[in-house]
């Protein structure tokens, strides 16, 4: 079902500065404010890029009706695009540390959050890979768009995680949320790697 095969890759979404910065939001002075502005800006971004993916593969591939030469053009670049995502996350498996400018955003308002939360999200190399192929994935195989929105509302949800831990732990969570960060910077490419070799066996396979 691929409503269910499409939401492992939310990890790969928010893996690397997406949740490192939702982290750096969760911890700044006014961090709700921040935190749903970055959160709002991430979700507008997913689901713009997710739905024009999903009306693109529909025109291309005449709304799951064509022929098997068209679907098959289709699930092969889709599997170009994860592989080429798989090659960025790969390459970019050394960047532990992250970028210094990052320490700004606990001062950052939430006008900028929210310009980072689109940006992001919606033109960040392996989540515009990813959501154009959820998009194409879920129009290919003849689905309603609605398919695609549990897949965005896993992905906010983890975005969302850095602020709900604050909210249940208090100050605990300025202990637990530089652990969560680190894990994340160096385990994250791995299960990102993982997670877009099962979906390109699922979309060959299918």
């Amino acid at each position: 079902m691929d409503i269910v095969t499409v939401l492992p890759l939310a990890f790969v979404m928010i893996a690397g500065p997406q949740i490192i910065s939702a982290v750096f939001f969760a911890t700044a002075e006014s961090w709700k404010r921040s935190s749903a502005a970055y959160v709002l800006g991430a979700t507008l971004s997913i689901t713009i890029v997710v739905t024009a993916a999903y009306l693109l593969a529909n025109v291309v591939g005449g709304d799951g009706g064509g022929d098997d030469s068209e679907s098959s053009g289709i699930d092969y670049a889709i599997v170009a695009l994860l592989v080429f995502a798989m090659v960025h996350v790969f390459r970019k498996r050394s960047e532990s540390e992250p970028p210094k400018w990052m320490g700004k955003l606990q001062s950052a308002t939430p006008g900028f959050a929210f310009v980072l939360g689109f940006l992001l999200l919606g033109l960040f190399p392996s989540d515009l890979i990813t959501s154009i192929t959820v998009g194409g994935h879920l129009a290919n195989g003849g689905d309603p768009w609605s398919y695609a929105l549990p897949f965005v509302l896993l992905t906010i949800l983890l975005l969302a995680l850095p602020a709900l831990l604050v909210v249940t732990l208090g100050r605990r969570a300025r202990t637990v949320l530089p652990k969560v960060r680190d894990w994340m910077n160096t385990n994250s490419w791995i299960v990102s790697e993982v997670v877009i070799a099962f979906f390109i066996v699922i979309v060959l396979s299918g």
